[in-house]
C-alpha cells in the first residue's frame, strides 16, 4: 500500500484509510463485533494504517471496537477520532446538539483514550464547528492536549475556510475531513485551496457517495429502517434515478481501465492532490480489497480531463445531507 503525508505535518498514513462508522451505526444495525474486529485486522495485514472513528458512532461502541481491534498492532497504525457533541454516557444517546467547550473536549479525550485502549490519540477532529464556542478556544484546548502528550494532531470536520484559518493560527491543523467525491464537490472552491495554502491534508468521507458510486444502488434500492440514507434527499428514488448518469460515467472509465466504478471513484480522488487520503468504509472483506485496488488505477491527465468534461454535463439531484444536518456544515 502506498503512503501519503497529510499536508506539511509529519503524519504519514496509507493512501487509503478505513472509515469504521458503518460497522456500528448509520447504515443499519451494528455488525457482528468479532467479524468487524477480524475485518479491521485484515485491513492492517493488507497495509492500511489509517483508521477513522468517533465517539458519536454508536455512540461509543465504534471507538471500543476500533480500540480492541487495533490494540495488538497499535504502534503500526494511526487512529483518528472526534469530539463535539453532547452525549449521555448512561443512555448512549445524544442529549443535545453541539458541545465544543474546552472542558468538554478534555473530558471526551480522556474517555476516548480509554475506549481506544491507547495513551495517545493520533488525530483529534472537531466533528462539527460549534458556533457557540470561538474556534480559537477549541484550538487552544486541543493545543493543551497536544502539549500534555494525549493528542498528536488537530483536525476539523466540515469546517469553512475562514474557520480553518482562525484555528490554524492557534494550533496548526493537520487535516480537514469533509464529504468529497465526484457527486459532492463542495470543498473545491474554497476549502481545498486553503488546505493547499496552509499545508493541511484533506480526508474525504463518503468518497463512494455513501455506496452510490459503487454502482450497486439504483432507484429500486431499499434501506434498513435505521439507515440514515432514508433521510438523505439524494437517496430518494427520483434522485437515484437521475444520478445514475454519474455511475454510468464511472462505469465507462472503469471498463477502459479493467477496474470497477468504485475503484475509479477513489482513483479520481487520489489524483486530485497528493495530500488527499480518502477513507471509504465497508463491512465486507471483498469490498475492502476492491477499494484498495484503486491505488493501482492510473488516471492520466487525459482521463481526468474527460471525466471532468463529462461530469460537468451532469446535474446531481438532491441535497447531500438532510436539512437538519446541513446546518452544521461549512461554518
Amino acid at each position: 500500500m502506498q503512503k501519503r503525508t497529510l499536508g506539511k505535518s509529519n503524519l504519514e498514513v496509507s493512501a487509503l484509510g478505513l472509515g469504521c462508522m458503518g460497522m456500528s451505526s448509520a447504515y443499519g444495525p451494528p455488525r457482528d463485533r468479532q467479524e468487524m474486529i477480524a475485518l479491521i485486522r485484515a485491513a492492517v495485514e493488507r497495509g492500511i494504517t489509517f483508521f477513522d472513528t468517533a465517539e458519536v458512532y454508536g455512540p461509543f461502541i465504534n471507538e471500543e471496537l476500533v480500540g480492541e481491534a487495533l490494540e495488538p498492532v497499535r504502534a503500526q497504525v494511526v487512529i483518528a477520532t472526534k469530539f463535539g457533541w453532547d452525549l449521555d454516557p448512561v443512555t448512549n444517546a445524544r442529549t443535545g446538539g453541539l458541545n465544543s467547550r474546552p472542558e468538554h473536549i478534555k473530558e471526551v479525550a480522556e474517555a476516548s483514550l480509554k475506549r481506544l485502549r491507547t495513551d495517545v490519540i493520533d488525530l483529534f477532529y472537531q466533528h462539527r464547528v460549534d458556533p457557540s464556542v470561538p474556534i480559537e478556544e477549541v484550538a487552544g484546548a486541543v493545543k493543551e492536549l497536544i502539549q500534555a502528550g494525549k493528542v498528536k494532531h488537530f483536525g476539523l470536520s466540515e469546517a469553512g475556510a475562514q474557520t480553518i484559518r482562525r484555528a490554524h493560527a492557534v494550533q496548526p491543523v493537520t487535516a480537514i475531513q469533509s464529504e468529497y467525491s465526484l457527486w459532492t464537490r463542495d470543498p473545491e472552491p474554497e476549502v481545498l485551496p486553503v488546505c493547499e495554502e496552509l499545508g493541511i491534508g484533506f480526508v474525504p468521507w463518503g468518497p463512494l457517495g455513501m455506496g452510490f458510486l459503487t454502482g450497486k444502488i439504483d432507484a429500486s434500492a431499499t434501506f434498513a429502517s435505521t439507515d440514515f440514507r432514508n433521510a438523505v434527499p439524494r437517496f430518494t428514488p427520483e434522485a437515484l434515478q437521475a444520478n445514475q448518469a454519474l455511475v454510468e460515467l464511472l462505469r465507462a472509465v472503469a471498463d477502459q481501465k479493467g477496474a470497477t466504478p468504485a475503484q475509479v471513484a477513489l482513483a479520481w480522488l487520489l489524483a486530485q492532490k497528493p495530500w488527499i487520503v480518502p477513507i471509504p468504509g465497508t463491512t465486507k472483506l471483498h469490498r475492502l480489497e476492491e477499494n484498495m485496488g484503486a491505488v493501482a488505477v492510473a488516471l492520466t491527465p487525459t482521463d481526468l480531463h474527460a471525466i471532468e468534461a463529462a461530469a460537468a454535463l451532469i446535474q446531481v439531484q438532491g441535497a447531500r445531507l438532510p436539512e437538519q444536518a446541513l446546518k452544521y456544515t461549512g461554518r
